[in-house]
Formats: C-alpha cells, structure tokens, sequence
C-alpha cells in the first residue's frame, strides 16, 4: 500500500519513507518503474513527491506507489489519464496470497505420502 503526496512548484525530490528514493530501491529497474508516469506526462524533475509504503517487497512497494503517482497526476489534470491508461499504469495487480487450507502444509504443498 502506498500513499502520495506531491507538490508542483517543487525541486523534484522523491522521498519514499523519508529517503531518497534512489536510496530506498536498492534496483534501478524499481527507478525506472517509480519514474514512469512522470516521464509520460513530462513532469520529471518538475514535482516534489512524498511516498509513505507499508507491507509487502520491494518491487510491490514500487509498483503501489507507481499507481498512487499515476492517480495523482489524474488528480493534477484530468487530460493526463488518457496517456497514463494507454500506457496500463493505472491497473491494480489484483493478486493475492492463497490462503493455507487444512490437512496441507501450505496454500498448495500436500505433506509427503508414502505408498508403501
């Protein structure tokens, strides 16, 4: 889960709990996936942005505040959604974990059984 703040007139930071972003994902495939939205719309470098993530990795944190970037730009101006949707950044990944059922070890994993 993430939640976005930003503001326009700003010097382009982008804080995720309190740290630099470059900091916090340790992969620049997670840059590049936080930096997106901006870049289709050409604000790059030209919002401040503070995100505060709790739960989940660290490709699942970068991914929840790319939506919430994504939906505030929407929230900016409201002609941004038409790039952002062409683009599927404004699409929850919807998986979740499969709960562990009874007699199973895990969600799937059955104990060993032996025939004989």
């Amino acid at each position: 889960m993430a939640q976005v703040r930003f503001w326009d007139s700003g010097k382009g930071e982008i804080k995720v709990n309190g740290r630099d972003y470059l900091r916090y994902f340790p992969v620049f495939e997670l840059h590049d996936a936080l930096l997106t939205p901006l870049r289709a719309v050409g604000k790059d470098g030209k919002i401040t942005i503070e995100i505060k993530t709790v739960g989940g990795g660290l490709r699942g944190q970068a991914e929840a505040a790319r939506l919430g970037i994504a939906r505030a730009l929407i929230a900016l101006d409201p002609d941004f959604r038409k790039s952002l949707k062409k683009l599927g950044l404004l699409k929850r990944d919807a998986r979740k974990k499969e709960r562990k059922k009874p007699g199973l070890k895990k969600a799937r994993r059955a104990p060993q059984w032996k025939k004989r």
